[in-house]
């Protein structure tokens, strides 16, 4: 046997190996949606990381269908909108049939994500919805003050300050953020009803940022049933190969190798970073009991 078709042997069908089996690939979009990278692998969902994943899952000849199992309690509407458009994209010129699944929760961006899907199935008891923005932050110009700190700030522009937290608050920036939220907010309710049509019951007044269990947002009209990845596409797709389409991982991880760790004495800039992202990250999911 030749060195290549060796290699062939070992790799399955779904990678490329023509079949007359059709295929159903399955992309996992779990975690916290931002631009920025993730302490953990895999921690976080944003257009550069997904990318590639994306364009594989599309990829195959005999594509029956693409599923987004999606687990994201939301993060960055840039991010959410990015990704999103990618698997509108790559569906019209595919022109297969995107099926999303919510998993233990899909709110705010993630549920963005999810209504790139056709077709929204949850579980009963996932956490669907949330369909508003947040933002937060901390006043600490009193705590300065206490310990006898000055605050010296230096712009060009009048409004390159807003909502320093060092600086007293002022209305006026408040206002200004209330605007840009609703700007922000009525691009979402735009988004989530041209997706769902008339799919949604707008007399149950799904925009507040309500949560609802899956249960519930069937009735809702946030997702068309309740169900498994694997039993519903099992039902619609029954003669398709499930395929799990992954992101690559960095050769020094697909070998078990990871970073040193840093002395237990002493954190560098880098790992205080990271432990804040994940402090962030964690008080993300936090806010749906996760």
């Amino acid at each position: 046997m030749r060195l290549p078709d060796r290699f062939a042997s070992r790799l399955p069908g779904r990678l490329g190996e023509r079949t007359e089996q059709p295929v159903v690939s399955m992309v996992r979009l779990h975690g916290v949606i931002t631009a920025t990278v993730g302490p953990v692998p895999r921690s976080v969902i944003n257009a550069n990381a997904i990318e590639k994943t994306l364009e594989r899952a599309f990829a195959p000849d005999r594509l029956a269908a693409v599923a987004l199992l999606v687990n994201s309690p939301g993060g960055a509407p840039t991010q959410s909108a990015l990704v999103a458009d990618r698997i509108r994209g790559l569906a019209e010129e595919k022109g297969v049939p995107v099926l999303a699944f919510c998993e233990d929760v899909a709110a705010s961006g993630g549920y963005w994500l999810a209504c790139a899907a056709d077709e929204i199935y949850a579980h009963a008891t996932s956490i669907v919805g949330s369909i508003g923005v947040i933002s937060q932050g901390f006043g600490l110009d009193g705590l300065i003050e206490r310990f006898g700190v000055q605050r010296r700030l230096y712009t060009a522009g009048t409004s390159k300050a807003r909502l320093d937290p060092f600086l007293p608050e002022k209305q006026e920036d408040v206002d200004w953020l209330h605007d840009l939220q609703g700007e922000l907010h009525e691009m979402f309710k735009k988004w989530v009803s041209e997706r769902r049509g008339d799919r949604l019951k707008v007399e149950a007044e799904p925009f507040t940022g309500e949560v609802w269990t899956g249960a519930r947002a069937v009735e809702i009209g946030l997702v068309d049933g309740l169900g498994t990845a694997r039993g519903v596409l099992g039902k619609r797709f029954p003669d398709a190969e499930l395929v799990a389409v992954e992101g690559r991982r960095p050769l020094l991880a697909r070998l078990g190798i990871g970073p040193a760790p840093a002395a237990a004495s002493v954190l560098g800039a880098d790992q205080l970073l990271g432990i804040t992202q994940a402090a962030e990250i964690r008080a993300t999911w936090a806010r749906y009991g996760l």
